[in-house]
């Protein structure tokens, strides 16, 4: 059942959402090789309770971090821990917080230095998709439109489209329906409407769609390692807009290689 948001409602999650937008970018100030992935957990854990919100994905079904941090290979829900980024790495951080009773979602995939010309072009395509699906996810399309844009876009290239992991709702409950797929056929799926608030996030890989599951139960990597690239916004509909409610901007003003930036 979807669950429409009031303009009251939307207003909670936009205060979530700059709580996160916030936490991401302390995270990117840290983000250089020889850091510790549980260092940038702890720093967002930190800040989000200093600002009175709560980590999402905190105890969520079990998961026992704030971020999932997915290097390379890692497509989402990877744990943080002793592991040192490194010179080339590609790093995806998830986050979530609840605040006033209201989650909002959104990640960002940061490439370190010395990541290879076909990797940053994974990451700037990845990133340009996610745009092309919140350009479809507005008041009368349907949930495929938005698919389909991501899908066909990425595709034109040899990408892989991950089939298993989707996007969603995002309200009260951090994931709520509908799901949001990143591959679909337009004109198909649930109407978009207004008051409807969703999480749009391509995960999409170098090379095979398919993905595999570590015993751990939640880390998700692609089945010929090669790596991953995932960004995602938490987006409101109205009957003549969309609006982004996430937003990247402190990543990119904190972080301190300027990736995008670079030719493609």
């Amino acid at each position: 059942m979807i669950h429409l948001k009031t303009n009251e409602e939307i207003q909670s999650i936009r205060e979530s959402a700059k709580i996160l937008a916030q936490t991401h970018g302390e995270v990117a100030r840290l983000i250089k090789p020889g850091v510790k992935t549980k260092v940038l957990d702890q720093r967002a854990e930190e800040y989000i309770k200093d600002k009175g919100g709560i980590p999402s994905f905190l105890k969520y079904n079990g998961f026992p971090y704030s971020l999932c941090i997915s290097v390379n290979d890692t497509v989402v829900h990877g744990f943080p821990g002793e592991y040192e980024l490194k010179e080339g790495d590609v790093v995806s951080v998830d986050c979530g917080v609840r605040y006033k009773g209201y989650h909002s979602d959104s990640a960002y995939t940061y490439p370190l230095e010395g990541a290879s010309t076909e990797v940053l072009n994974l990451l700037h395509r990845t990133y340009d998709s996610l745009y092309l699906g919140i350009g479809q996810a507005k008041a009368g399309n349907r949930i495929g439109d938005v698919g389909y844009a991501i899908q066909s876009f990425v595709e034109s290239f040899g990408y892989g489209v991950v089939r298993e992991l989707v996007g969603h709702g995002v309200g009260q409950q951090l994931h709520e329906d509908p799901e949001v797929p990143n591959y679909g056929k337009r004109g198909k799926g649930p109407k978009i409407v207004a008051g409807m608030v969703i999480a749009i996030e391509p995960m999409i890989n170098l090379g095979t769609k398919n993905v595999v599951q570590e015993k751990d139960g939640w880390t998700i990597r692609t089945a010929d390692r090669k790596p991953s690239a995932h960004f995602e916004h938490t987006v409101a509909v109205y009957e003549d807009r969309t609006e982004i409610l996430t937003t990247h901007e402190d990543i990119e003003k904190n972080y301190s290689y300027k990736w995008r930036n670079k030719s493609r």
